[in-house]
């Protein structure tokens, strides 16, 4: 495209800090110096998120994206309007909030299908919100892939702070459902996607590790089969075939092993739990092995400090930047 990255932002849940976070990465200086942000949501919520939080913005309502003239110092905000969006209170679920949300979401990913749009950098939804509104929704990930027409198991959650990138191989299921989706074609392509994702983020020859299933990566077979049988014959096929991964390592220790691109885990809480003891408010998710670049951030909606000004968008902004920058490697092999 040749351009400052268009990113669009959907807001997330009206009745959350999302209009605010949006808002404030949008307005970000390091940010408009590196994209161009879009809003995407109803514009009735977000101008009345900016009142509420002493956000000063002049927005610029548009209903499509061709034709945007990039010359006007105002805010695009494209819109995604409700008849519901004046009833929704700030801090409470509601059906309302999850259809507007989820509607935001789903207009923006398809102006990345579409090529309207570099990449996408979703606000925080709310899912007692969503199951209000009757909707299948167990996560970005998932929404992702039925969106842009994949297995909804087979777009994956990587968490990213800092330098950390931690990618799981289940995600929203049981633990009984985990372990029965953790078979040799899923743990040999999370691990050809997230090698794949991490190229695409700037990184030559990522180093890629991969904990094990079961407490100690199974102790040898005291613990478990499932290292001896599915994953470690994976990692070896992987290597073999120019992948740099090693494993399956005890997922109680493996981050502390230094100089890796990313982790694979095996488990949800085996990755969202260090991901949130590390970096309470700095984390993002990015759904990788879609045909959209496509993250969101992972510290939850905040009904309890709903327009008081006071959230952080320090992990949107970390989103957009990482994002931004794949974007114009994107556009460079065009």
């Amino acid at each position: 495209m040749g351009h400052k990255p268009l990113i669009a932002i959907p807001v997330g849940d009206p009745a959350g800090i999302g209009p605010e976070i949006s808002l404030k990465a949008a307005l970000d200086p390091t940010v408009r110096a590196m994209a161009r942000p879009i809003l995407v949501g109803d514009p009735d919520v977000i101008t009345r998120h900016a009142t509420a939080c002493g956000i000063s913005v002049d927005l610029l309502p548009i209903d499509r994206l061709n034709g945007v003239d990039w010359s006007d110092a105002r805010l695009p905000l494209l819109a995604v309007r409700s008849n519901e969006a004046s009833d929704i209170p700030f801090g409470g679920a509601s059906a309302a909030s999850g259809r507007l949300s989820l509607a935001a979401a789903r207009t923006a990913i398809h102006a990345a299908l579409d090529r309207k749009v570099d990449a996408v950098v979703a606000a925080p939804q709310n899912q007692t919100s969503i199951a209000l509104a009757g909707i299948e929704f167990d996560g970005y990930p998932s929404f992702v892939a039925r969106e842009t027409g994949l297995a909804p198991h087979d777009v994956y959650l990587m968490l990213c702070f800092d330098d950390v990138k931690i990618v799981h191989c289940t995600l929203h299921v049981s633990v009984s459902d985990a372990i029965a989706l953790i078979t040799r074609e899923r743990v040999g392509h999370v691990i050809r996607v997230a090698d794949r994702t991490l190229r695409r983020l700037g990184i030559a020859k990522p180093k890629i590790h991969v904990g094990g299933l079961n407490p100690h990566a199974g102790e040898g077979g005291l613990f478990g089969r499932e290292e001896i049988e599915i994953i470690e014959p994976v990692i070896e096929a992987a290597a073999a075939n120019g992948i740099d991964v090693a494993g399956p390592f005890g997922a109680d220790t493996m981050f502390h092993n230094t100089g890796i691109d990313a982790f694979v885990v095996m488990l949800h809480d085996q990755g969202h739990i260090t991901a949130k003891l590390l970096a309470r408010r700095a984390t993002a998710g990015l759904a990788i092995g879609s045909p959209i670049l496509f993250s969101s951030v992972a510290h939850g909606s905040g009904h309890d400090i709903v327009g008081k000004g006071v959230a952080d968008p320090t992990a949107m902004i970390q989103a957009i930047a990482r994002l931004a920058g794949a974007s114009v490697r994107d556009q460079s092999t065009e």
